[in-house]
């Protein structure tokens, strides 16, 4: 079985301590803008309950609203990959994958992908920990095992966009943006993936370029 490649981001230069590293990307991409594999953001962070391990958040079908949140879904025949470049070459040498079967998230890795670049093969046999897929206003259900830790279901979007500010600096009408601004993306929703990882699964020498696919079969 394989899977290609419909939208990814990047963040090159992770480092594997503390900080917050993001890169961002809503309803940009026609061949999926608002469907099940529409990424919006990328997150990647120091666990704030564990300093040796490390977080890796990915969010798909932004701008969600509460009726829509309660009714949205992780597409079954979609993969959302994390690529994880330990060694500074740009070609990833782990990669985490996750599934979404029968309202349950299953994650295998972090382990060496079977192909790499734009095309992958599921890496079933490696470890894996499985959960529910958690419903909107739910208590969250976390997967643990291996050291890891894993989510999956509806959250309010982190990420603050002042997107009238923007268009009006594209064309010219502002100079720059204000302060506070206007979070665009106040009330809406996306559905996240998060998973936690002991950095010793990782390799490398501390420093991390990661990027994140979502695949369709």
């Amino acid at each position: 079985m394989k899977f290609f490649k419909s939208k990814a981001l990047w963040l090159v230069g992770c480092l594997a301590i503390a900080g917050v590293f993001v890169a961002a990307d809503h309803i940009d991409a026609p061949a999926v803008s608002g469907g099940p594999t529409d990424i919006t953001d990328l997150y990647v962070f120091q666990s704030p309950e564990n300093s040796n391990n490390l977080v890796f958040a990915a969010n798909i079908q932004g701008l969600l609203d509460p009726v829509t949140s309660a009714t949205a879904t992780f597409d079954p025949n979609s993969m959302l990959e994390f690529n994880i470049d330990n060694d500074g070459d740009n070609v990833e040498d782990l990669v985490i994958q996750c599934f979404y079967e029968n309202d349950q998230l299953w994650v295998y890795g972090p382990a060496a992908p079977k192909t790499v670049g734009t095309q992958s093969r599921p890496i079933t046999d490696a470890d894996n920990i499985s959960t529910s897929i958690t419903a909107y206003n739910s208590t969250p259900s976390i997967a643990q095992g291996n050291g890891m830790k894993a989510f999956a279901g509806p959250r309010d979007d982190p990420f603050f966009f002042d997107f009238t500010q923007y268009t009006a600096i594209l064309d010219g009408n502002a100079t720059g943006f204000n302060n506070p601004g206007n979070d665009t993306f106040a009330g809406t929703n996306v559905l996240s993936t998060v998973v936690e990882v002991p950095k010793s699964m990782l390799g490398g020498s501390g420093t991390l370029n990661v990027w994140v696919e979502a695949k369709r079969k």
